[in-house]
């Protein structure tokens, strides 16, 4: 399984967060989505089929674009 937290600077308020989190949530492969409105984070855990570029593509689609990496938030192995 993989993860990534990641900013999404257009994150506002609790509609934005369970927008992002049903929309992804709906992907193939998706384990995990959990938003916060208040630091503009977003958890999300995923296996194959799912993959980095199909989310950030999605989240691209639904006007709620990844901002900068957090330090430490690259992508994690989880076993």
């Amino acid at each position: 399984m993989t993860s990534k937290t990641i900013t999404i600077p257009n994150i506002s308020c609790g509609h934005c967060t369970q927008t992002i989190e049903m929309e992804v949530s709906e992907l193939a492969g998706v384990t995990k989505v959990q938003a916060n409105k208040d630091n503009k984070q977003v958890l999300i855990e995923w296996q194959e089929p799912a993959n980095w570029p199909q989310i950030e593509s999605l989240l691209h689609e639904i006007n709620f674009p990844p901002g900068e990496l957090q330090s430490g938030s690259n992508v994690q192995f989880i076993s």
